[in-house]
């Protein structure tokens, strides 16, 4: 198979909007971007045809045999990106989950921002949902470019996958390159310490680390987007956390659910609550004198910032839920 041209990253590459919108289930109808398929329905105009979508298939599968397409500085994929891994993530977005967006207006439509989100779920379907969100609900359909853990990027197939979708290493050199190119960046600063809480401590948010993040944003002089979802951390109720096996496969956790690992593989199937995902406003970071992102006071200040305003939003979002699968 031959090999992808690489591209140069430069300002605005994560900002262009895709030829086709989507519209999912909830959220901020006014910033959904248009969909030809959707407006024309009635008509039966704008409908690709079997014959049509057989040959866009196959015309797809030539430019990946051939190597006829583009990925970036950092492994992104954007081709393989729209055309096949956020289709199959569509379903659960729109039917399982039913996720809701609130406030898609306060993520910057074309410069650099940090989305900073809470983590939880056992496994990461939070950050997947908040990338279909911004991609198919944001006015310039804009691309998640997040930031992963190094045990992600170990992983066989994973590791590849997520390179190819747009994530890189958790560290402040790629995020720095990625925000001044003009990327819309997310990070989850729990870490697997909010990933794999017991379910006791649900919607508790956890440590956020030491700030780097922060540290980032000052540095690249963009702004700090909070996110706030609720809904994850009822996919996988984490009852107990086996020790023992999880040291033995290299994880950070080995989860026990009501349905893991006594039903095996269908046991890995989340439970269809429902979902809410809010963006907050975005907090200034350029007006920081310079060197302001090694004053350690400051740092702290501003993720301590971040934190409380996630955490204030969930207790927000809870309180108006009235029951966990219907909302």
């Amino acid at each position: 198979m031959a090999d992808a041209r690489v591209i140069p990253l430069y300002p605005g590459s994560g900002n262009v909007a895709r030829q086709t919108g989507r519209s999912g289930s909830g959220g901020d109808s006014s910033s959904r971007p248009y969909d030809a398929t959707a407006s024309d329905e009635g008509s039966g105009e704008g409908r690709m045809s079997w014959d049509e979508t057989v040959a866009e298939a196959l015309a797809f599968a030539r430019r990946r045999v051939l190597g006829d397409y583009e990925v970036d500085e950092f492994g992104f994929d954007a081709e393989l990106t729209d055309h096949l891994l956020l289709p199959s993530l569509r379903p659960f977005y729109e039917k399982w989950f039913r996720v809701e967006t609130i406030g898609l207006h306060n993520v910057p439509a074309e410069s650099g921002a940090l989305v900073v989100a809470n983590h939880s779920g056992t496994l990461p379907w939070d950050a997947l949902m908040t990338t279909v969100a911004l991609r198919d609900h944001h006015p310039a359909s804009r691309q998640l470019r997040m930031l992963g853990a190094d045990l992600v990027f170990r992983m066989p197939v994973v590791g590849a996958l997520a390179r190819k979708s747009g994530q890189t290493l958790a560290c402040n050199p790629d995020a720095e390159r990625l925000l001044g190119g003009g990327e819309l960046v997310g990070v989850w600063p729990e870490g697997f310490k909010g990933i794999g809480k017991p379910f006791r401590d649900r919607y508790k948010l956890q440590r956020f680390g030491r700030g780097g993040f922060v540290s980032a944003a000052i540095r690249a002089g963009v702004p700090i987007v909070p996110c706030s979802i609720v809904g994850a951390e009822e996919i996988y109720p984490n009852l107990a956390d086996i020790k023992p096996i999880a040291r033995l496969l290299g994880l950070p956790y080995f989860p026990v659910t009501p349905l893991f690992p006594h039903f095996g593989p269908l046991g890995t199937v989340p439970l269809p609550s429902k979902w809410y995902i809010e963006f907050g406003e975005p907090i200034d970071t350029s007006s920081n004198p310079e060197g302001a992102e090694n004053d350690p006071m400051l740092v702290f200040n501003l993720s301590d910032q971040v934190r409380e305003t996630i955490q204030e939003t969930l207790y927000r979002l809870l309180a108006q839920r009235r029951n966990v699968f219907l909302g």
